[in-house]
């Protein structure tokens, strides 16, 4: 396996992408299956969106400031992500407005996902090399044994951020 960031997140990408598909194969009176799928969902990016955030996002910016923008762009698509993932978090199949807020967290995400895949990683990977990804790619495989899984679980970042704040 490698430890090439851009290949540990496309891999994560792949499996995300695997998940929102069985979600939209779920009957629609399929709720115990939707809500085990949801769960894996809100894991699965709960772990990504740490990863990148806590580790992928802060290097690339220090590496590459030119692609600033960009990063803060990300930044704000996995805000938009978590909350939905919260607010999943927090429903059931049943509810009214479960399946439309799955939908649109598999849009925003995907939309997140294309533009990562085809401009972003191209760009960086071009500008900071094998080797420097490597790096990064080994501090996400050590960062990814205590990324939180569900929102419930605050990042380490968001517990100094909290203590700044108040």
């Amino acid at each position: 396996m490698s430890n090439d960031a851009i290949v540990l997140l496309k891999d994560d990408h792949k499996e995300i992408r695997k998940l929102f598909r069985d979600f939209q194969n779920a009957g629609p009176d399929a709720h115990a299956e939707k809500q085990r799928i949801v769960d894996s969902i809100i894991e699965a990016l709960t772990v990504h969106t740490y990863l990148e955030n806590e580790c992928m996002y802060p290097a690339v910016r220090k590496l590459i400031p030119e692609i600033d923008s960009d990063i803060l762009e990300s930044y704000e698509e996995h805000h938009v992500a978590d909350v939905l993932v919260s607010e999943l978090a927090t429903m059931k199949p049943e509810d009214e407005r479960f399946d439309a807020k799955a939908t649109v967290l598999i849009e925003s995400v995907s939309h997140h996902i294309e533009e990562e895949e085809e401009n972003w990683f191209p760009n960086v990977r071009e500008s900071l090399g094998r080797k420097k990804l490597q790096d990064i790619g080994a501090q996400m495989v050590e960062l990814r044994e205590k990324a939180p899984t569900s929102p419930a679980q605050p990042s380490a970042l968001k517990k100094v951020i909290d203590a700044v704040i108040s």
